[in-house]
């Protein structure tokens, strides 16, 4: 699963699956979220509250280039790197 980002001890990958429709994963030590694009939302997997909040507001600084990574995912291509959360 490449890696799009790392900030703040998250990592973002992604993975083509097409059941869930365009997502990504951000994994923080032992926790995982799967997050929707578009809309930006969490739709499975825990975190603490700090951690939730910085990927949601990552992915919604960045949502067009999601959806670029998520476009050449689909079409077997690996995905450009994403800036981290300043």
């Amino acid at each position: 699963m490449p890696v799009l980002s790392k900030f703040y001890g998250i990592v973002i990958r992604m993975l083509f699956a097409p059941l869930l429709g365009a997502h990504f994963h951000a994994l923080h030590g032992d926790d995982e979220l799967v997050v929707s694009i578009d809309p930006v939302a969490i739709i499975q997997g825990e975190a603490p509250a700090n951690v939730r909040y910085m990927v949601l507001d990552w992915a919604s600084r960045h949502q067009n280039e999601l959806l670029e990574a998520w476009a050449r995912c689909r079409s077997g291509l690996k995905p450009q790197p994403i800036a981290p959360l300043p």
